[in-house]
């Protein structure tokens, strides 16, 4: 069911997503967080496409902010709300709301978003493009447990990616980090197969590709070695390799869903190791809402006393 509303308010938003659940017969208590995306009309099919697929995991509501910005002076003073309300099987299993605002109502987005957050739920925040330079300081990033930007969607990553590190504050993370998660889990099985001291480390990876940075990052936090940045043809990262007395540890992927795991002393072997969709990224993220320590000690390259060093 598809509920428009033009030059509306938050109240009418409300009361037009308990129509739409009466209509249809679908309670909202099932929902288990809020779900706020910051993007523009550019990004937002995609975006609330990855919402909805992740939503089959992860029952929420779906807040989408579109932020209109206006193409002279007369609209600038302009100020009103458009939304569409998504409900059934036009959401995924949640429900999804479309926000898009004018004028002055662009620069309040918070107060738009508030009255709409589930009561008692966790909030996420997701910039798939556009991200500020301080999430947890942004407005609507304020409201949010956890705040999801995405390094691989900016012109120059590496200088954000320093920006992210000044600015880091518990709930951030990042998809380039996400991405890397098969990649650890399979260095960390690795080493523990090898048992063995590492001496020396190399990450290949495209140039300037932020998922590399940060994984070399992680391993000189993980071993206290220097990790050596090799830049290859990719895509993305595209090969670890670990030195020991005994041999390298390597974990080969050129292209394609398949690396090879070589290990010293033993037959090569295929691990699936594949690129995931954007919907499989936020999926993981919305399993843990708590601070990602991990992606702190990535960003910093050290890791401290207080903070454990695990995958």
């Amino acid at each position: 069911m598809r509920i428009d509303l033009t030059d509306t308010t938050a109240s009418k938003v409300n009361k037009a997503l308990v129509q739409g659940r009466r209509a249809i017969g679908t309670p909202a208590v099932g929902m288990v967080l809020t779900m706020v995306i910051v993007t523009d009309e550019e990004n937002a099919y995609d975006s609330i496409k990855a919402a909805e697929e992740a939503s089959h995991e992860h029952p929420s509501r779906t807040l989408v902010v579109i932020k209109r910005h206006a193409r002279n002076p007369r609209d600038r003073h302009n100020s009103h709300l458009d939304a569409e309300v998504r409900v059934g099987s036009e959401a995924g299993t949640g429900e999804t709301v479309v926000l898009r605002m004018y004028g002055e109502v662009a620069e309040h987005a918070d107060s738009v978003v508030l009255p709409l957050l589930l009561p008692d739920a966790p909030v996420v925040v997701w910039w798939p493009v556009d991200a500020p330079d301080n999430p947890a300081k942004d407005p609507l990033g304020a409201l949010a447990q956890r705040r999801i930007t995405d390094l691989y969607a900016v012109e120059n990553p590496m200088e954000t990616l320093r920006k992210r590190q000044r600015t880091y504050a518990p709930g951030d993370t990042d998809l380039a980090w996400t991405r890397l998660t098969l990649w650890r889990s399979m260095l960390a099985a690795a080493l523990d197969q090898a048992r063995a001291e590492v001496t020396s480390a190399t990450v290949e990876a495209e140039a300037d590709n932020p998922a590399a940075e940060l994984l070399a990052r992680w391993l000189e936090a993980r071993l206290g070695v220097t990790v050596d940045r090799v830049v290859s043809d990719g895509p993305v990262v595209t090969a670890v390799r670990l030195g020991t007395a005994g041999g390298e540890i390597v974990i080969d992927r050129p292209e394609g869903p398949l690396a090879t795991l070589s290990l010293p002393g033993q037959p090569s072997r295929s691990l699936a190791l594949k690129v995931r969709s954007t919907a499989e990224l936020i999926a993981e993220e919305l399993r843990r809402l708590d601070a990602d320590e991990m992606y702190a000690i990535a960003l910093r390259g050290e890791a401290t006393e207080e903070t454990p060093v695990h995958v």
